[in-house]
């Protein structure tokens, strides 16, 4: 038999043949012995992996001349019609070409006929999702109630675009994936009977690629056979299917194990000019990547792939990582994955990714150390300091704001604890001296006019640009993470980025002083080092105060005369009642209206 017909020559028909779907198999063998055959049944599961085959079995076995039998006998003129599509009976639509009501409705005037050459007439509709809304309800109340002579076979492979009530009027089926053991056995009988020399590593290589699948297994194999002829090694399929051999895995992670970018640039090269695609060789060092990472933390555990030719080299290569960095790894080549499909110059993206991951050590949040033989407990230790060491800043903080607030609403009651100059402070310079502790100032309002001096003189950095230009990817993380800090920080606006800190001005005080919490914060700062790439401390100021910063006015420039003692008449900050200040602290000064009784 020739080789390029081993998809056609080997497509499943009868149950026996399907592989890994023993407990759909068993179930609907027995509702055909049992005469208990329902009127619908819903097939859904990942793509080849034996949905139509099984419909249209079922097809066969319910009209077989020789029964309703548990397996059709494929010799008797019904079988072989179904078979060869010549039988009316037995209907099989393409739902995504025809998805419209006008041939649901063909279908609802067409089924109160008998067959008239089988014993049921059976409507299989592939890829059922695919129908519109107003198909799917012309189709409701003929699929609950259909003549006693008709079948529904739906078959999907995405069933959440189903609605409710169309899966409620059909025996569900749930397809699984193909196991890489019975992948790899039936390629192997395929190869038997064809004559066709294989090596297992390369059937295994071929099995992994499917993903599951049993029909592109045997697509891959039909692909590999014609290039090698009757011989079929790993190398043949490896250079078939675009993949990486095992030497260039190798090459790629001691390049990275080192840092060593220079190196990187060569193998990315020859790869492309081998005719390698940048997706499938990304694609192919993640799998590296898990399997080193599986190796390094259960190497007792069995877990040997297709690619592992040297299990001793392997070993010796998982042994210079560390689990944090692969992690890190793993992690940054699936964002970059993702980013490839949509990529006008792939290579290059491959390139970067590949920069990326030498210098991800480099990162003390990457989980990794400055070298690659380090001990895990030295890797986790410093962190844990790192951390600890942050909390207790952030409790001191706390206690400072908590301190200053109390202050605050002290000298605003009337009750001064220095003679009378808080009293005469005005309430934006008390806000001020609250902000600039909060921020980790410890003296209040002139520290926060430093800091906000050194912001406005970056406010136009490639750091500052970066931040606002990826905003839009921070919040949506948030948003993600949680979206009532996501509620809070939309309020705000990245303003200038200094020495691993991030400016974030606010209109409303209390969206402010509520993304300042600390487990708000931490979820921000943690978000804004996975999308910036870098470890980032948040720092938030009012907006009316950043403005005045950035156009060379502070507040103690602006404001001198209000904190001199009372002359003439009263201060500022007496003109308005605490109750008043508090309120402008909490909404903000263009939501306050204070109207006066006449």
């Amino acid at each position: 038999m020739s080789h390029i017909a081993l998809y056609r020559a080997w497509r499943p028909q009868t149950f026996q043949d399907m592989v890994g779907q023993q407990h759909i198999i068993q179930t609907l063998q027995n509702a055909i012995r049992e005469q208990r055959v329902s009127h619908a049944y819903l097939f859904n599961g990942p793509r080849g992996t034996g949905k139509t085959s099984a419909a249209k079995i079922l097809a066969k076995a319910v009209n077989c001349e020789r029964g309703p039998a548990a397996e059709p006998c494929n010799e008797c003129d019904a079988c072989r019609g179904i078979t060869a599509g010549h039988i009316m009976d037995v209907i099989e639509i393409d739902a995504a070409s025809n998805r419209g009501i006008d041939e649901i409705r063909d279908i609802r005037d067409k089924v109160r006929y008998a067959p008239s050459e089988v014993r049921f007439k059976v409507y299989i509709i592939d890829e059922v999702h695919m129908l519109t809304a107003e198909a799917f309800n012309a189709l409701l109340k003929t699929l609950e109630e259909p003549p006693g002579h008709v079948i529904f076979i739906l078959a999907t492979t995405e069933p959440h675009k189903l609605p409710a009530t169309i899966i409620s009027r059909c025996q569900r089926f749930d397809f699984r994936q193909v196991s890489l053991e019975e992948q790899t056995e039936r390629l192997l009988k395929i190869c038997h009977e064809e004559g066709i020399r294989a090596d297992e590593d390369a059937i295994a290589y071929i099995a992994r690629l499917s993903e599951g699948g049993m029909r592109d297994a045997i697509s891959l194999l039909e692909q590999v056979s014609a290039f090698g002829g009757d011989s079929i090694t790993l190398d043949a399929a490896v250079d078939v299917t675009g993949g990486m051999a095992a030497d260039h895995f190798y090459e790629l992670a001691e390049a990275v194990k080192d840092r060593n970018v220079a190196a990187v640039m060569p193998l990315v090269e020859s790869l492309m000019q081998a005719g390698k695609s940048a997706d499938k060789c990304m694609e192919n060092l993640i799998y590296y990547f898990r399997d080193l990472l599986v190796m390094k933390l259960a190497p007792q555990g069995g877990a040997v792939t297709e690619r592992v030719v040297d299990p001793e080299r392997f070993r010796v290569m998982a042994d210079a990582f560390t689990p944090g960095r692969l992690f890190a790894m793993i992690d940054t080549l699936n964002r970059y994955q993702v980013e490839l499909k949509h990529a006008s110059q792939p290579q290059t993206l491959f390139e970067v990714a590949l920069m990326k991951l030498c210098t991800l050590n480099e990162d003390p949040a990457s989980g990794g150390t400055s070298s690659g033989s380090s001990t895990p407990s030295g890797a986790t230790a410093a962190p844990s300091a790192e951390v600890s060491r942050l909390r207790q800043q952030v409790e001191a903080l706390e206690r400072k704001l908590e301190q200053a607030l109390q202050n605050g609403i002290a000298a605003g009651g009337g009750q001064p604890a220095d003679g009378g100059a808080a009293a005469r402070q005005p309430a934006a310079a008390r806000s001020a001296a609250v902000r600039g502790s909060f921020g980790g100032g410890s003296g209040g309002v002139s520290r926060a006019t430093v800091k906000l001096d050194a912001y406005s003189a970056a406010a136009g950095s490639a750091e500052s640009n970066q931040a606002r230009m990826k905003w839009s990817e921070v919040l949506q993380r948030v948003k993600e993470a949680k979206i009532t800090v996501h509620a809070w920080l939309v309020d705000g606006e990245p303003v200038s980025t200094v020495n691993g800190s991030v400016l974030v001005a606010f209109k409303n005080t209390m969206h402010r002083e509520t993304t300042e919490k600390q487990a708000n914060r931490e979820i921000i700062e943690k978000v804004l080092q996975d999308v910036l790439g870098e470890p980032l401390r948040l720092v938030t100021v009012m907006l009316k105060d950043w403005q005045a910063a950035a156009s060379g006015v502070s507040a103690q420039k602006s404001e001198p005369m209000q904190l001199e003692p009372e002359s003439d008449g009263a201060p500022q900050a007496a003109s308005r009642p605490i109750w008043v200040e508090e309120a402008v602290k909490l909404f903000g000064e263009d939501l306050v209206v204070v109207k006066e009784n006449e």
